[in-house]
């Protein structure tokens, strides 16, 4: 399954970016920068997708206290922490072009650069926990809480003036995606994106279960060289 994910989802990527390159027309009062877009936009849903995984298979864990939706958690965790380093090198980029500096205190770039410190903390937390069992409800409550970013990110990008551009619709200065290629481009990266964050912790997840086998063996051995 994650191999198909994979391919799919690359192979959805190399034509959405074949589309904002060569076909969807310049955005209106914007330099070539702005084709970025394209990749900063998905990337960003990509990156919530991943974070609400954390949140739901957190909060399962904290439940049921069941391994697998731990292994999700950190899958889809290290995958978001991914995507969301993603937007905010493609976004510095974009606003280097844009507005003359690589970083400006918008609230909706303050608020995601906040959200990838949180998610940061989750895998960094994780990673110097070891096997400690311990770590895991207290990464969980983290994973849970952390989700709230999210709403806050839309809701500051609605209620508080900023120097974002708009992206779907023309407003906050922006002109949205006015071409029907320009949306292609843009739902084509979302999608692929999409699956390729999938694959990814599917891989991810997988690939800590046999981390986690592997621990759980070497302290069977530990244990019967010591007895």
């Amino acid at each position: 399954m994650e191999a198909w994910l994979g391919l799919v989802g690359c192979a959805a990527l190399a034509a959405a970016v074949v589309v904002a390159l060569l076909v969807a027309p310049a955005a209106v009062g914007e330099s070539v920068a702005q084709r970025i877009l394209y990749l900063h936009a998905p990337s960003a849903f990509a990156a919530y997708g991943c974070i609400a995984v954390v949140a739901i298979a957190s909060a399962v864990y904290l439940w049921k206290r069941s391994a697998a939706a731990d292994r999700l958690a950190v899958a889809a965790a290290e995958v978001g922490v991914l995507m969301c380093t993603l937007v905010l090198v493609t976004g510095s980029i974009w606003g280097r072009a844009r507005w003359g500096a690589w970083w400006t205190p918008d609230p909706r770039l303050t608020l995601t650069l906040i959200l990838w410190a949180i998610y940061l903390s989750y895998v960094l937390l994780r990673a110097f926990g070891g096997d400690d069992e311990e770590i895991a409800p207290y990464a969980a409550v983290l994973g849970i809480v952390g989700v709230l970013a999210i709403p806050a990110i839309r809701v500051s990008a609605r209620l508080m003036k900023g120097m974002h551009p708009s992206v779907l619709a023309p407003r906050e200065g922006g002109s949205g995606l006015t071409d029907p290629s320009m949306r292609l481009a843009f739902w084509g990266g979302t999608v692929a994106l999409l699956l390729v964050a999938a694959c990814l912790v599917l891989l991810r997840a997988r690939l800590e279960r046999i981390e986690r086998q592997a621990s759980a063996l070497r302290r069977l051995a530990d244990a019967a060289e010591g007895a």
